[in-house]
């Protein structure tokens, strides 16, 4: 079994869903935003939580169901890794430091109020570890655009993104299988079994332990 736990003024409470009932349920919560005239759903958790196979996994299906659906990452406004080279920040790579929040925003704002015309969004690229811009175009008659990234909880200069979000979904993981999971994609993408395990322990580990502290803010926790 796994839970979708809904956050309330109370605290957290369970409701219990069948694993293959899980995505047809948060399907139907995503189209009931997209029946307003345009929605913007976060999807947030620790790196190798599996917010990103959520998110694409809800956009082809409400793509299915007919959904105008659009999925934008956070990861696109990555600093560059030579930027990350000059700035001396390329070995915490992924940490708040290392985005352009204020690019990200502007994109939100712009996704939120459209004026008729094309929105291209960046994407990132692992294979290239950069982000490459122009990639994601978001018409206009998009309904529900999804966004998915690490702190879109997050206070500081974050704290924007989440007012600007008609909701935001926590995913999280038993620890060691996420840490498994991130450690894979680490060797997937060139690093060796040490690098892998370094890089998984070390920044990662201190990102998804800045993640944690976001969960209770989100409107819906997944497990």
């Amino acid at each position: 079994m796994r839970g979708v736990h809904t956050v309330c003024a109370g605290g957290v409470f369970t409701v219990a869903l069948r694993v293959n009932a899980l995505d047809p349920a948060l399907a139907r919560r995503a189209a009931g935003l997209a029946a307003r005239p345009k929605a913007l759903l976060g999807i947030t958790g620790a790196p190798g939580s599996g917010k990103s196979t959520l998110a694409q996994a809800l956009r082809q299906e409400l793509a299915e169901c007919g959904v105008p659906t659009a999925l934008v990452g956070m990861d696109g406004f990555h600093l560059a890794h030579r930027a990350l080279g000059e700035l001396g920040l390329v070995e915490v790579k992924g940490a708040p430091e290392t985005f352009d929040v204020a690019g990200y925003l502007a994109l939100l704002r712009r996704l939120r109020e459209p004026d008729g015309e094309v929105v291209w969004a960046p994407e990132f690229r692992r294979e290239i570890e950069d982000a490459v811009a122009g990639c994601i175009p978001v018409d206009p008659e998009t309904r529900l655009i999804i966004t998915e990234g690490n702190y879109l909880l997050l206070e500081g200069p974050w704290r924007p993104v989440r007012e600007l979000l008609d909701e935001v979904w926590y995913v999280e993981q038993p620890e060691p299988v996420r840490r498994d999971r991130l450690a894979a994609r680490h060797r997937f993408y060139g690093r060796s079994e040490a690098e892998a395990w370094a890089r998984t322990l070390g920044s990662d580990e201190r990102n998804a332990r800045l993640v944690a502290t976001t969960k209770l803010r989100a409107d819906l926790v997944i497990s």
